[in-house]
């Protein structure tokens, strides 16, 4: 039973909205995986998914996975691009990794209208502006 599981926590791992470039006439939005361990992180897996109400109307986007492969410590990885017209839902990213032969897993939740120029902070690593979440 999910009882009998040893807890595993994920620390120094992290999930990132970041703001790669913008013009005049548009932003361009990317999502990271930040690891900050001292180790490699392997086999990582990562579903998204986006959910709630806009105009009125439930909305749901399409689940992605991404499988990432290795991440090495105190690097980062892109996960996917991510368009400005889904930071009004809350967007949700499932992680599981393993070290050694121990997985790891965690949800990261952007909540609405969280991703928003008022929280943007630069992002370890990254050195770039966004929003971090997973501290």
């Amino acid at each position: 039973m999910k009882k009998d599981l040893p807890e595993n926590i994920v620390e120094d791992i992290y999930i990132a909205v970041v703001l790669e470039n913008e013009s005049p006439l548009a932003r361009n939005w990317n999502v990271y995986l930040i690891n900050q361990k001292a180790e490699t992180i392997k086999n990582v897996l990562i579903s998204s998914k986006g959910y709630g109400i806009k105009d009125e109307r439930e909305v749901k986007t399409s689940v992605l996975r991404h499988f990432i492969g290795d991440v090495a410590a105190q690097s980062s990885a892109l996960i996917e691009a991510i368009a400005e017209q889904v930071f009004g839902l809350t967007n949700e990213y499932l992680l599981s990794y393993y070290i050694g032969t121990t997985i790891y897993d965690k949800k990261f939740i952007f909540l609405p209208e969280s991703i928003v120029d008022s929280n943007l902070i630069r992002i370890p690593i990254l050195n770039k502006p966004g929003i971090l979440i997973g501290i």
